[in-house]
């Protein structure tokens, strides 16, 4: 038997409790940060690709799976790919008319998507981090945030392989006054702080509170605050590539999203 994916697990979970909130959007969180193999007519283009769309039900789709498996087994033939994430692939969808045919007939979690969720998605995805400036005044162990945000959190973090090497979330105080929890990185790879920024943000997101509910911040080790993080910090480590992996085009560079043909 083939193991669950954590997509299958989400989806599971929003089928079990179809009135759940909750879990609908620990499912959506789950397919915005996934990789996904989105089918393509032909070999991308550079930069450019032209995914198969089908009409299926009342709209059209475009076919994306969370295993290069499933995507094959659904094919039933070698097809081209585009290995990208769920975010990115609602950005691309949003306002389009389209809606996402995710893991048909070929796992648990196979689901049919229509446009406005997808553009719901987009639009709930948009809403990201904000970079502001302020002075810590003292570091403490974390209390009050809620478990589900950190069980969300150890998620979220346990699939940013090799982008930090670990994290500890704290209570912060800053030189305002004002207090709140902070995630800090240490040893983040480089260009990878807005990455993660906006993966703590979608937590926050899809966990149904503010942004401004837990600040990111990033460290050397050898910066004296990630000793003092360490010392009060709930820890997080992140898992690491075995060997470099060669970026991957299109969509490898987050900031040049693929163009649709």
């Amino acid at each position: 038997m083939t193991e669950l994916t954590r997509l299958d697990v989400a989806h599971a979970a929003m089928e079990a409790a179809p009135e759940d909130g909750a879990a609908r959007m620990r499912f959506y969180e789950n397919l915005a940060a996934s990789e996904l193999y989105l089918l393509l007519k032909s070999e991308p283009d550079g930069e450019a690709i032209d995914p198969e769309v089908f009409d299926l039900s009342d709209h059209s789709f475009v076919l994306v799976f969370d295993q290069e498996v499933r995507l094959s087994s659904f094919a039933n033939r070698p097809a081209p790919y585009a290995a990208l994430s769920g975010r990115v692939i609602a950005s691309m969808l949003a306002g389009q008319g389209i809606g996402l045919g995710v893991n048909l007939e070929v796992a648990p979690s196979s689901i049919l998507i229509p446009p406005e969720a997808v553009d719901w998605l987009a639009e709930t995805l948009g809403n990201g981090p904000a970079e502001v400036e302020a002075k810590v005044d003292g570091f403490h162990a974390p209390k009050g945030l809620p478990e589900n945000v950190v069980v969300a959190l150890d998620a979220r973090l346990a699939s940013a392989t090799g982008l930090a090497s670990l994290a500890y979330l704290v209570g912060v105080t800053y030189d305002s006054g004002a207090q709140g929890h902070m995630l800090g990185f240490v040893d983040a790879a480089p260009g990878a702080e807005r990455v993660l920024a906006q993966a703590v943000s979608e937590v926050l997101i899809f966990s149904g509170l503010e942004a401004a509910a837990l600040d990111v911040a990033f460290f050397a080790a050898n910066d004296p605050a990630a000793a003092r993080l360490a010392t009060c910090g709930l820890r997080f480590d992140l898992p690491q590539h075995d060997a470099p992996e060669p970026r991957r085009a299109p969509g490898s560079d987050p900031t040049k999203p693929p163009i649709l043909k």
